[in-house]
């Protein structure tokens, strides 16, 4: 077949724009990712949130704070719009545990111990039982009412450290934190203790949601620290007698109005169609934060700035959502789902990031495998940025109500190493956040959100 020299001429035009294109791409990531990496505008803006205001549970004063706060950061940004959603969100205020375990060999302990969320506190003079340890929920079935009936249930079940990814490894024993107090409750169990979810052996309890049921009656739950877990499990391993004290000041109030805080960037050609970049604003009450989610807060925030900053106008509209409650109830994300569909608003894409500040490594995508191949079409000019990971996964709790309306979602993976060591708790403080890492995060997001709004996803 001979080709004429016409289509020569034309073949060699378009190999020439499609390397113009990856160019021009290539360069525009570039600068996306020097003016991060030059900047710590996000870096003192996490500063202040976690540090001035702090832990932000839903409801909160501390949480209102962040709202009134993050609202100000792209209100002076000159952004094309910066407004606020109302959410009604669960308020449950805990004022303290305290906890001590005696021993007629060792003598009395006081533990690193925190309220779970939601749980229900004790009466003012706490609980006295003894203690009676177990490591799964079959467990509690091989030992049944006779045994169990009175006693605290201690949870002593560690993370599996052989698992490459740590969230593995946190999936497969979460359940006894968000379900333990239900499960020990159907056998007489007057309380449970659970062992901190890390992988870390030290003194910091991490908290997190848990769940009853309308059946079971509800009992107090705590988290203790993975230290003293095994200090506790020793002791019951030489003394089962051992008698554990507990009082916990923590209740449920009636539901409180806050809001999700929202910025945007206007779309140049397609205004009505959005792209969306969240986070979740609150933090538990014994944390700032700073990985949990203040991090993500500050990507998303900086996604809008790396555009303005380095003139990049979109076709589609680009929006930042700080999004209120994930931790408890989700009703942020819920609530502007239901908004979105509510107003008949398009989007394109979601994004969230909800894993940390550490380094990035690439991204989960939730969609069609055509979406997932299109996306990971986008690896060469990701991958000299470290940007090495793109395939088919998780996209994220708070996007995760927009996938029944078609929505894309993408979630942006880090090197979580060292994540769970600070998940929920007091350890999650401003000082275990890198700069340099921080800042890769928002450039990561905000060349996928570049590339996804300049080629689409068709």
């Amino acid at each position: 077949m001979k080709i004429s020299r016409l289509t020569i001429c034309l073949l060699a035009i378009w190999g020439c724009s499609i390397l113009s294109a990856q160019e021009q791409d290539s360069g525009i990531i570039k600068n996306l990712y020097e003016e991060a990496l030059s900047s710590d505008t996000a870096y003192a803006n996490l500063r202040h949130l976690t540090e001035k205001i702090g832990p932000r549970l839903s409801g909160s004063p501390q949480a209102a704070a962040a709202v009134e706060y993050t609202k100000q950061i792209m209100k002076n940004m000159n952004l094309d719009s910066v407004f606020l959603q109302k959410v009604k969100v669960p308020h449950w205020v805990d004022k303290g545990s305290k906890a001590v375990v005696v021993s007629s060999i060792f003598g009395s302990a006081e533990l690193n111990v925190c309220a779970l969320g939601l749980s229900v506190g004790t009466e003012k003079e706490g609980i006295e039982a003894e203690v009676i340890e177990v490591k799964t929920f079959d467990d509690l079935v091989k030992l049944g009412e006779a045994k169990i009936a009175g006693k605290i249930v201690f949870f002593n079940q560690p993370m599996n450290p052989k698992y490459l990814n740590p969230l593995r490894a946190y999936s497969e024993v979460a359940k006894y934190r968000t379900q333990g107090a239900k499960e020990a409750a159907r056998y007489g169990a007057v309380a449970v203790v659970v062992r901190s979810l890390s992988l870390t052996i030290d003194e910091f309890p991490h908290t997190g949601s848990m769940h009853y049921d309308s059946f079971t009656q509800k009992i107090p739950a705590i988290a203790i620290c993975t230290q003293q877990a095994e200090l506790l499990s020793s002791w019951l391993k030489k003394d089962p007698h051992c008698k554990f004290q507990l009082k916990m000041d923590c209740r449920q109030l009636p539901e409180a109005i806050s809001y999700n805080v929202i910025g945007e960037i206007k779309g140049s050609e397609l205004p009505d169609t959005i792209i969306v970049v969240g986070a979740h604003l609150d933090s538990w009450h014994i944390s700032p934060g700073a990985h949990d989610d203040g991090a993500g807060c500050m990507h998303a925030i900086e996604v809008l700035r790396l555009f303005k900053k380095c003139d990049i106008r979109p076709r589609h509209t680009i929006r930042a959502v700080l999004y209120m409650d994930e931790e408890i109830m989700q009703s942020g994300g819920r609530e502007y789902a239901a908004l979105a569909r509510k107003n008949n608003e398009k989007h394109l894409i979601a994004l969230e990031s909800d894993n940390g500040g550490d380094v990035p490594i690439g991204f989960s995508v939730d969609a069609d495998d055509s979406i997932v191949a299109k996306i990971q079409g986008y690896q060469e000019l990701l991958n000299p940025f470290g940007v090495y990971y793109i395939k088919k996964g998780y996209g994220g709790v708070d996007i995760g109500p927009l996938k029944s309306q078609g929505v894309p979602l993408v979630g942006l993976n880090l090197n979580l190493q060292r994540y769970m060591q600070y998940h929920h708790s007091a350890n999650d403080t401003f000082d275990k956040i890198n700069r340099r890492e921080l800042q890769l995060g928002a450039a990561a997001l905000a060349s996928l959100v570049y590339l996804c709004d300049k080629y689409g996803l068709n």
